[in-house]
């Protein structure tokens, strides 16, 4: 099966997800979605503000009253499992976004000791060692011990970006001293020299307990919530060596067929592949440099050589362990790394991760539902509209019953490439073409089996029908700036 997944929800969506999700199951099922990645289902510090990453009590899913009410930004406890149930009823598995790097909005301050370091260098030390108060003490009473009575403290935390020292406050990265030592662990990305320091208050797993906590909090959560996989936040930031004992203990221990995705937010695929090769075959990864291939090829149009649209991607690297996607929550409009992909092109970057041979892509909720919202930035408020992408509907059936057998690709003109998928037995699959600058044409043959045979775009934009000759070739054509997608006329 032609395996697809959903990530529902975008950065700023307001409302009760859970809710919406559950009701759009049967949709979704009818487009071929087989997999939603919902967003941290975790109490997190902002309250309803808060979007799960500034994440507080990993136990808390809507059920206590912590940080300002019960439910999280998407609804309850009791919502949220509803919903998974739902989504397994109608053979949808759920990933669950999980984040281990921090911990945000502490219940008490403790007196400990520091020194801070260079924001672009975290390995150089910019001050002496002194003591501040700090919150960094985690007892969660109004869940009151339910569940788990482990406390976090200082010794639990590596670093923490907001220090009190005498009355006065303090900003900027501070390396906590505690059991584990006075220095970073070097199992982490070496950007800005070491990058084990995020946000917040960063979790120490040279800490054997809190790795203990970690096993068991994962347990919990997985017999309690019944997902499928989980979508993993930050690697970057996170020590190799822990996640590989952590997703070992989950796939030995509780479920083998989890299925386990990362984010390793870098544009270079060899970097991607260096963590990949430390963690045994068991994570897939999001293709970044896929997404800033389809973002380069939006901005520059005709200019950008679309044979080269899968050049140093993850997919093209390790296709079994790649997740394919145009656009996600950080990439999106008024975000971080915003780099969106010009509505013009997401046709064109869909058909590329939905009809290609390996690609396990991944679709975005407003590109399918639509979205509006609005930021502040520099001061001002800034209105934004994601309309829906009207082809992408077509595109996912296409999938589910074109995009199929061998793929031969004709990969040979900078603004107009395409791609066969010979089908299966005496099914025929499709002819995908596309062009970033004006019409397109490929002269195809699909050979002595499809003789005569006739054909039409599944997406509507070519109007005319193409008949192959007795050879079983054809001309093929493409809208400027389009794809279209040729099937048999008696297979739709």
């Amino acid at each position: 099966m032609n395996g697809v997944m959903i990530q529902y929800f975008h950065w700023y969506y307001k409302g009760k997800l859970w809710n919406e999700f559950a009701e759009n199951i049967k949709y979704l099922k009818s487009l071929g979605i087989t997999a939603a990645w919902l967003p941290p289902a975790t109490k997190c510090n902002l309250g309803l503000e808060g979007r799960g990453y500034d994440i507080y009590d990993s136990y808390d899913l809507g059920e206590f009253d912590q940080k300002g009410g019960i439910p999280t930004r998407y609804g309850t406890k009791e919502e949220y499992i509803i919903a998974i149930e739902k989504a397994h009823e109608h053979g949808i598995a759920v990933y669950a976004d999980i984040v281990l790097n921090h911990r945000m909005g502490a219940d008490e301050a403790e007196k400990i000791k520091v020194h801070q370091v260079d924001e672009k260098n975290r390995n150089k030390i910019i001050s002496e060692t002194f003591e501040v108060t700090a919150h960094t003490k985690f007892t969660f009473p109004g869940r009151n011990g339910k569940y788990s009575d482990f406390i976090w403290d200082y010794n639990c935390f590596s670093g923490i970006d907001i220090v009190r020292k005498k009355d006065e406050e303090l900003t900027g990265i501070f390396k906590i001293h505690n059991e584990y030592g006075t220095e970073w662990t070097g199992a982490v990305s070496h950007q800005f020299g070491n990058y084990d320091y995020l946000m917040g208050a960063d979790v120490e797993y040279r800490n054997p307990h809190v790795i203990q906590e970690m096993k068991n909090w994962i347990k919990w959560y997985l017999e309690t919530t019944k997902a499928d996989g989980l979508r993993l936040d930050a690697l970057k930031h996170l020590s190799s060596d822990f996640l590989k004992e952590w997703i070992t203990y989950i796939k030995t221990e509780l479920n083998p067929n989890c299925f386990i995705m990362g984010e390793f937010w870098k544009d270079d695929a060899e970097m991607i592949i260096s963590f990949y090769d430390k963690m045994d075959d068991q994570i897939s990864y999001f293709d970044v440099p896929l997404h800033y291939n389809f973002h380069r090829a939006s901005e520059e149009g005709k200019n950008y050589d679309l044979t080269k649209i899968l050049e140093g991607s993850f997919l093209e690297q390790k296709p079994v362990f790649s997740v394919s996607f145009v656009e996600n929550h950080d990439t999106q409009k008024l975000q971080a790394l915003e780099s969106a992909v010009h509505e013009w092109f997401k046709p064109i970057a869909y058909a590329v991760i939905l009809l290609s041979e390996d690609a396990y892509p991944c679709i975005f909720y407003p590109d399918l539902f639509g979205a509006e919202y609005k930021d502040h930035v520099d001061g001002k408020e800034v209105h934004v509209t994601m309309p829906k992408i009207q082809a992408l509907p077509k595109l996912l059936i296409a999938r589910q019953k074109f995009a199929v057998g061998e793929q031969i690709r004709y990969f040979d003109h900078p603004n107009c490439i395409a791609w066969v998928r010979k089908g299966t037995g005496e099914k025929f699959g499709c002819v995908t073409i596309i062009s970033n600058g004006n019409e397109g044409f490929k002269e195809i043959n699909l050979g002595i089996e499809n003789a005569h045979s006739k054909f039409k775009d599944f997406l509507g934009h070519r109007v005319e029908q193409i008949t192959t000759d007795q050879a079983g070739k054809a001309v093929f054509f493409v809208n400027p700036r389009s794809v279209s997608v040729w099937i048999k006329t008696d297979d739709d």
